[in-house]
């Protein structure tokens, strides 16, 4: 009687798990929905740089803003200060070392391109434009992880995307920039603050 009464309280704990547990495609619906609340974000970044030929790690420090719908600022300050700002299509970068700061449009450089295509993606969680790039796996619904595979050639410097999202917010946590041979760069968000007021400057 008390191993009947066992396998009931099982079951019935089996079937509640499973009647609540999200699908792929409602966990990736309420990242959108919650992603669609966040208006500004504010965060300090680590970004670990780790080589298959190298025992080290190689870590820089930054600052990252974002304002919806295309306003970025992605900035390094440690070791060496550089970065860009993108507002809609253009922006401008600088660098330290050199002391140049110019402007740019996303139409005409390529890189700056793809890079703020990029950001701009993950920052939005724009899951129809990451679609159109990538083959997306949910991994973890708690947190939620996502896997994203290439679907064209990448010329050999991307071979796949780890992204985590903070719980309960729709913003980046962490992401990893994988690369065939085993190189790969972390980038961990820390201190985000979500929808305060950002200066315009920033911009």
């Amino acid at each position: 009687m008390k191993s009947l009464y066992l396998s009931l309280l099982f079951l019935l704990m089996f079937s509640a798990t499973a009647s609540t547990a999200e699908t792929d495609e409602q966990t990736l619906a309420r990242l959108q929905a919650e992603a669609a609340e966040v208006e500004t974000l504010a965060s300090n970044f680590i970004q670990e740089k780790h080589l298959e030929i190298f025992n080290d790690v190689l870590i820089t420090h930054g600052r990252f803003y974002y304002q919806r719908p295309d306003k970025l600022r992605w900035e390094l300050l440690k070791p060496v200060k550089t970065g860009f700002v993108l507002n809609g299509e253009s922006g401008r970068r600088w660098h330290e070392r050199s002391g140049n700061q110019e402007s740019f449009t996303i139409e005409r450089d390529p890189v700056m391109n793809i890079v703020a295509r990029e950001l701009l993606a993950w920052t939005r969680v724009d899951l129809e434009e990451l679609a159109g790039r990538y083959a997306i796996r949910v991994d973890s619904h708690a947190p939620v992880r996502l896997h994203l595979t290439p679907l064209t050639d990448t010329a050999g410097f991307l071979e796949f995307l780890k992204i985590e999202f903070a719980p309960a917010a729709g913003y980046v946590h962490q992401v990893e920039v994988h690369e065939p041979g085993g190189d790969f760069t972390r980038i961990r968000f820390t201190d985000t603050r979500a929808n305060e007021t950002l200066e315009q400057e920033l911009f």
